[in-house]
């Protein structure tokens, strides 16, 4: 089978594209725990972090957003989305940011596509390709690995303590 040139280039831009959204949602996890950690309110945190996100992407949705709004269903479609899945679930992971690290919840979260592809072969019949089931063992044996894996923690010594320890000379 020959390949036409061009899937090359939409495959590494899809790739590059998922690198970046990674990175971005690590950032987004890292800002909103360190608002919380300097005291911030959760919901503040949250919504700082979503409210710069949101104003961020205005651009995007004047260029591309006319869709949202041309029905009564599409527009039904979108705020669903917003609501239940977007919101409901932010404000979740919200509460485990509070409570777990960043690296933590974010490395959870690589569950949810294995999760919805797997809930939409039983449920609504779609068929995965083999690379579809590879992927997914890839993702449950990096998820088995991060759940045994010993962790780097280390235990902080006070400054004080430091300073003041005297080394043996000679």
């Amino acid at each position: 089978m020959v390949r036409d040139p061009s899937d090359a280039g939409a495959t590494l831009a899809g790739i590059a594209l998922g690198l970046l959204a990674g990175i971005t949602y690590a950032t987004y996890s890292w800002c909103a725990q360190r608002l919380m950690s300097q005291g911030i309110s959760r919901a503040a945190s949250m919504g700082a972090v979503f409210g710069t996100g949101g104003v961020l992407l205005m651009p995007v949705l004047l260029l591309t957003g006319a869709p949202l709004i041309a029905s009564s269903q599409a527009f039904t479609v979108a705020a669903y989305m917003a609501l239940v899945p977007m919101f409901l679930g932010y404000l979740l992971f919200g509460y485990g940011l509070a409570r777990i690290p960043a690296s933590t919840a974010t490395t959870i979260t690589l569950s949810e596509p294995a999760i919805a592809a797997i809930l939409a072969v039983a449920i609504v019949g779609e068929r995965l390709s083999v690379m579809g089931w590879t992927g997914l063992c890839i993702i449950s044996g990096a998820l088995a690995v991060l759940a045994i894996a010993p962790t780097n923690t280390r235990t902080l010594v006070p400054r004080a303590s430091i300073q003041n320890t005297r080394l043996p000379v000679g």
